[in-house]
C-alpha cells in the first residue's frame, strides 16, 4: 500500500494524539507542529516506524517570526521517504529569550551541519549538539544576523541618492 499523508497522519495521531497539531498540506505536502520538547520523539517514530520511514532529513532551518510571542523562532524539519519518494514538513516553535530545542544529530548526521548553521543564522540553541559553534559568520559575532531585529537598509546612510532608485 502506497504512504499516503492521510496514513501518516493517522499513524502519528495513533502515537501521540493531539499534541501533534496545525496539520496543514501546502502544495501536497503534509506540514504538522509539536511542543519542541516532543522533537526527538516525532523524529525517532518517523525514522523508526517501518511503515513511515523517514530517514533522511533533506533540510532543517530556521524561521523567525517576531510577532508570535513566546513562539518566535521556528525550527523547521523536512524529512524524505526514499523508498516511498513522500515528504513530510515538520515544525517546532521556541521562545526567542530561550531557544533551546534537542538536536536531532544523533538521529540524522546531516543535521550536524545544518543545525550549526541555524545556531550561526538565528541563535538556535540545539541541546546534546557534539560541537555547536558558529559556521559561516565570525566567531566574536555578538548577534544573529537571520533575525528581524533590525532595518532592512541603513536609515542614516548618505552616500546614496534616492533618486537613482526611483524613489
Amino acid at each position: 500500500m502506497a504512504l499516503t499523508n492521510e496514513i501518516i497522519r493517522q499513524k502519528l495521531t495513533e502515537k501521540f494524539g493531539d499534541q501533534i497539531t496545525d496539520w496543514a498540506e501546502p502544495y501536497g505536502m503534509l506540514t504538522f507542529s509539536s511542543d519542541k520538547n516532543l522533537n526527538l520523539k516525532v523524529l525517532q517514530h518517523l525514522f523508526d516506524d517501518s511503515s513511515l520511514g523517514f530517514q533522511f532529513m533533506t533540510d532543517l532551518c530556521a524561521v523567525h517570526y517576531p510577532e508570535k510571542e513566546g513562539k518566535e523562532l521556528a525550527v523547521v524539519y523536512h524529512l524524505h521517504n526514499l523508498k516511498e519518494n513522500v515528504r513530510v514538513r515538520y515544525k517546532v516553535f521556541t521562545d526567542v529569550k530561550k531557544p533551546d530545542v534537542f538536536s536531532a544529530t544523533a538521529l540524522y548526521s546531516a543535521a550536524n551541519w545544518m543545525e550549526r548553521e541555524t545556531y550561526d543564522f538565528y541563535g538556535v540553541n540545539f541541546v546534546g549538539h557534539p560541537n555547536l559553534k558558529r559556521i559561516l559568520n565570525v566567531d566574536d559575532m555578538k548577534y544573529f544576523p537571520m533575525r528581524k531585529e533590525f532595518p532592512l537598509e541603513d536609515q542614516q546612510r548618505t552616500d546614496k541618492d534616492d533618486e537613482m532608485f526611483g524613489r
